[in-house]
């Protein structure tokens, strides 16, 4: 059991509980700020938790769902206040809504995470503060003193699965919900750089083309937060022709970009689209989070071989990468 220590001292507010991995402190920072990981341990076994936005920045909101076995399904949140890669981030978690909107209703925790090297491997120090007894009092009867043990007990499964933290997987799709997808992918290269491949033009029209065979005539970006952009692709022979357009939402340089997306000329509704970047071992961790009308437009997508496409993109982008061609 990796919990070596809990300590609720009451004069304080706060509840701190350590726990000790054998793995290095970056392996276990990754299986924090990669949502394809903390979801694996998050919530205790009977309630496993579902991440529909981790933004591992200053500033960054993460958005979460633990499901009972009964079916039950309860929301929180993250605010995250600071953060210094590899070594703390802090975050206020609330309870919330099924719009990720924290339940005033209900205490709000400022909780601390600590990650230090050790002789066998890494430590985590994590420190909640209460704003008074009552509310310390509430949480720990509600559970979290065990949920949080119980949680704590699946992380080293999660760090020993190499497979998982390995930089060369291709992109995999995972479906959140009835409307919701995530696509994600380890990018060999600095947030940075692939910030810069997805805001440059003349870098877009050389990577972000799917399959071979494929060219990118018409790349107009979105610069600023309200601005349209409009992308076409167009067949080698000519005889092809497709594209989108959409409305940028939300601009948080180099972390996180919101969108609209629908494909010109058709009535499908149009998708939200939330990009996030995260510095992870071994390049960057690009999620993107898609929103569909309903299942039936999330099934037609996937049934279309989206990921596919998206993985020849990504692959030439890291071809770029490795020569240099992307400052």
């Amino acid at each position: 059991m990796p919990v070596t220590f809990v300590d609720k001292d009451l004069d304080q507010l706060t509840l701190t509980i350590v726990a000790d991995f054998a793995a290095p402190v970056r392996r276990l920072w990754d299986a924090y700020t990669d949502p394809r990981q903390i979801e694996r341990f998050w919530g205790p076994p009977n309630y496993p938790a579902t991440f529909l936005r981790h933004d591992a920045s200053n500033g960054g909101r993460s958005v979460y769902r633990m499901t009972g076995p009964e079916g039950d399904v309860h929301y929180g949140c993250w605010e995250w206040t600071s953060l210094k890669a590899p070594e703390s981030f802090e975050v206020a978690d609330s309870f919330a809504n099924e719009k990720g909107e924290p339940n005033t209703e209900l205490p709000t925790t400022r909780m601390a995470f600590a990650f230090e090297a050790t002789k066998s491997g890494s430590r985590l120090t994590t420190t909640s503060y209460f704003d008074s007894v009552k509310d310390l009092e509430q949480l720990i009867e509600m559970g979290m003193l065990d949920g949080t043990r119980e949680a704590m007990g699946q992380i080293d499964t999660v760090l020993a699965d190499l497979a998982a933290f390995s930089s060369d997987r291709a992109v995999e799709a995972k479906v959140l919900g009835d409307t919701q997808v995530r696509v994600a992918r380890v990018i060999r290269g600095t947030v940075r750089q692939v910030w810069r491949a997805h805001t440059d033009a003349d870098l877009m029209k050389r990577w972000l083309l799917g399959p071979d065979g494929w060219t990118m005539p018409v790349c107009e970006i979105a610069a600023q937060v309200g601005n349209s952009y409009r992308y076409e692709w167009e067949s080698d022979g000519g005889g092809d022709r497709f594209g989108f357009t959409g409305e940028l939402l939300e601009s948080e340089e180099p972390y996180r970009a919101v969108t609209t997306e629908a494909m010109i000329g058709m009535d499908f509704p149009a998708t939200i689209n939330e990009l996030t970047l995260t510095p992870v071992d071994g390049g960057t961790l690009l999620s993107l989070v898609i929103t569909y009308a309903n299942a039936e437009q999330r099934d037609a997508v996937l049934a279309t071989g989206m990921t596919n496409g998206m993985e020849a993109s990504y692959a030439r982008l890291e071809g770029l990468l490795e020569t240099g061609r992307v400052g």
